[in-house]
């Protein structure tokens, strides 16, 4: 094994692989529990997503809303004040306990088909139970689970829906998080990265919603958590398919930024920083977020063209 795949080995201890564990990406309901009658007849009665319904007419219970070719309850305590027929109110559209469509103003922290960062919030035999700001917890089946997950703890869940009983679920499969490859990446390629967890290495990243790669602790100048969403880049894409990441355009595309980050603290601090090119790593991170290398690069860019001054007792000064 070489020392470069190292990381990877070690980061993979934090991971479960899936390929020998059914995915359930849509579940078989009970014979005792169908779907609501006109969910399954009517498909513009969609569950799991933003809407904007018009009212239809009020009741002692709420509001119901046009849903499809049928209507769907708003209870009292959503329904915005002065409300009047004919009036179109944003809603989010899910099942309750009893698999009955129902409406709420409240924001899930998602819909189908997001990937998102959940706390879990309660456990039983059959699931757990994830926090995503409705009253109605979202139920991560077991068959749909990973692997352990305690109270308290964030995990990286998609949303999905039941098509047979138009309940939402969540799942944290790989296979359901990332079904592809590294494919066509490339070196230097702009990406957009979730963070799906984070070991003594650094932080596992889901690419394009893709595939995963890794960014390491040791590149990476500020603090992450899992459902973080973030702009990376390419590093590298190793022989067996490992994605190595970076927050920063490689190569010296990233000086410019880097140099606009040193302006922006000199001002802040007065137009004066004590760090310089002899400066420990751990004081220049700690200043401007950025590697020593980068700060020494950004620095002597800033410099030559004039920005800036060295000085070797008190570091570097804005040039007024």
């Amino acid at each position: 094994m070489s020392e470069e795949t190292t990381p990877w080995k070690q980061a993979e201890k934090f991971l479960r692989k899936s390929q020998n564990r059914p995915s359930l990406r849509q579940p078989q309901s009970s014979s005792s529990r169908q779907s609501h009658p006109f969910l399954s007849k009517d498909p513009d009665a969609v569950v799991g997503q933003f809407q904007d319904l018009t009212v239809k007419n009020l009741s002692d219970y709420g509001v119901y809303l046009s849903f499809g070719q049928d209507r769907v309850l708003l209870p009292n305590k959503y329904v915005p004040e002065n409300t009047a027929v004919g009036q179109t109110i944003r809603v989010f559209v899910y099942t309750d306990s009893e698999d009955r469509p129902v409406a709420t103003t409240l924001e899930p922290a998602g819909v189908v088909g997001d990937v998102v960062g959940l706390k879990v919030k309660d456990t039983a035999p059959f699931g757990i139970f994830m926090d995503w700001g409705l009253e109605k917890d979202l139920l991560v089946p077991r068959s749909e689970q990973e692997g352990r997950m305690e109270p308290g703890e964030t995990h990286l869940v998609r949303i999905c829906l039941d098509e047979s009983t138009h309940r939402i679920y969540g799942s944290t499969l790989m296979s359901n998080l990332a079904s592809g490859d590294a494919g066509e990446l490339s070196y230097g390629e702009a990406v957009e990265l979730i963070i799906h967890s984070i070991s003594p290495i650094g932080y596992t990243a889901l690419i394009n919603k893709t595939c995963l790669g890794m960014l390491y602790k040791n590149e990476t100048f500020e603090d992450l958590s899992i459902g973080d969403r973030c702009r990376g880049y390419v590093l590298r894409v190793r022989e067996d398919g490992k994605v190595d990441l970076t927050l920063k355009q490689p190569g010296y595309a990233s000086v410019e930024g880097s140099a606009q980050k040193i302006i922006q603290v000199l001002e802040a601090g007065g137009g004066v920083s004590p760090c310089h090119d002899k400066s420990r790593p751990e004081e220049i991170q700690a200043a401007f977020a950025m590697s020593k290398k980068e700060f020494k690069r950004a620095v002597g860019s800033l410099y030559k063209q004039g920005r800036i001054t060295l000085h070797k007792a008190d570091g570097i000064r804005l040039k007024s």
